[in-house]
């Protein structure tokens, strides 16, 4: 279990620096909007973002 967490962990890492090293302008334009969005837009964001990941980890199990 410890294994695969760790491997999962690493591999955020990765799919997480892929847009600030391929693309570090629009990564920074990003972020400028996430600023300008409301704290209940961030959320549902968070809720839409986990609620995915859920899902997906339910078909590919």
């Amino acid at each position: 279990m410890t294994h695969s967490l760790l491997i999962a962990f690493a591999l955020m890492l990765v799919l997480e620096g892929l847009m600030p090293f391929l693309a570090p302008s629009a990564w920074r334009e990003t972020f400028r909007r996430l600023i300008q969005l409301t704290d209940g837009q961030i959320r549902f964001i968070g809720l839409t973002s986990m609620l995915a990941g859920l899902i997906l980890l339910i078909v590919f199990r």
